[in-house]
């Protein structure tokens, strides 16, 4: 099952309310699809996918190529943990002839709605597809969703979403597994491309301090300490003890930055360097991370690969010189 229930979502603070849930899946009007439509939509390309998140339709644009038009739910820089369903998403939804999610509860506010739609449209979680040895757990049965900063881990994805185009076209088999392949090979590629650029900071220096705990498969990657304000859901709050330990790390470590992400408010990243402040070390702003979302036309990010490089590239100009 890709989706949990209610009661899971509860448990990581995610649970979609069941009045929101019937109000939207309201909206929903199924139209049975006669034989004619569907031998007509076999022959005739593109299709039209939905995907949760930007980081997901990249992946299915990289995949689907031109037989795929990919519709995206939640826009660049929108936080999917807190993400709440409109009546026009689930038109949008209903409408798709494939959904893909991210999945591991990343769109918890989503899961009802997700769950339910399964049962008429085809729809797939990435990450959901993943080995369980390779996530990293978080609390009572649950993983981290942030999965899309290990590219190696990420690509592992890519087959699931290969197998979900040729069920929905299959003509165009072999266009999907050549292209799933070749997007295969430039993560790969890439991942050993960041490891390299990381290399460059001292160790003692590679600590990550963030707003949320998003980049913990990042840093297991790419040995690189992380440290979040929050924990892996934006979801969770932020109290004053998580602000005072934070603050004595970074005074105790000298670490030089700290870094606000494009889809979190960076109100407790602030409560930080002004912690510091007040104890006598002055902690720049290392920079804007893409975390849970890809950055919008001519940001240079629109890609996961160049959300990577982007933010590898930040990383380095913060961390790696002296103090």
């Amino acid at each position: 099952m890709f989706f949990g229930d209610s009661k899971t979502g509860a448990a990581m603070g995610h649970a979609l309310s069941r009045a929101l849930v019937l109000a939207v899946l309201a909206t929903v009007v199924v139209v049975p699809t006669t034989s004619q439509e569907t031998a007509a939509w076999g022959d005739e390309p593109p299709r039209p996918v939905l995907a949760t998140t930007t980081i997901v339709a990249d992946l299915v644009r990289q995949v689907g190529g031109d037989r795929v038009v990919v519709d995206c739910l939640m826009g660049p820089g929108v936080d999917p943990h807190s993400y709440r369903a409109t009546p026009r998403d689930a038109d949008r939804l209903a409408a798709a002839r494939l959904v893909v999610a991210s999945g591991l509860h990343l769109e918890g506010k989503l899961a009802s709605l997700l769950a339910r739609l399964a049962r008429r449209v085809p729809t797939v979680a990435v990450a959901d597809a993943l080995p369980r040895e390779r996530l990293l757990p978080v609390a009572d049965g649950l993983f981290d969703p942030h999965v899309w900063f290990d590219a190696r881990l990420w690509s592992e994805g890519v087959p699931a979403v290969v197998a979900a185009l040729v069920k929905l076209d299959p003509a165009g088999r072999a266009a999907y597994e050549a292209r799933g392949a070749e997007y295969t090979r430039r993560l790969e590629a890439l991942d050993g491309r960041l490891r390299e650029r990381l290399a460059s900071i001292p160790r003692q220096r590679r600590v990550l301090v963030t707003a949320h705990d998003a980049f913990r498969y990042f840093g297991r990657a790419y040995d690189v300490e992380v440290v979040g304000v929050q924990g892996t859901s934006t979801e969770s709050e932020a109290g004053l003890a998580d602000i005072n330990r934070l603050v004595d790390l970074l005074v105790d470590r000298g670490i030089p930055a700290v870094f606000v992400e494009t889809s979190v408010s960076d109100r407790n990243v602030a409560a930080l360097r002004e912690g510091a402040r007040a104890r006598g070390r002055e902690v720049a702003l290392g920079g804007r991370l893409y975390s849970d979302s890809l950055g919008g036309p001519g940001s240079g990010a629109e890609t996961l690969e160049s959300v990577l490089e982007a933010n590898v590239e930040t990383m380095v100009a913060a961390l790696a010189g002296g103090r």
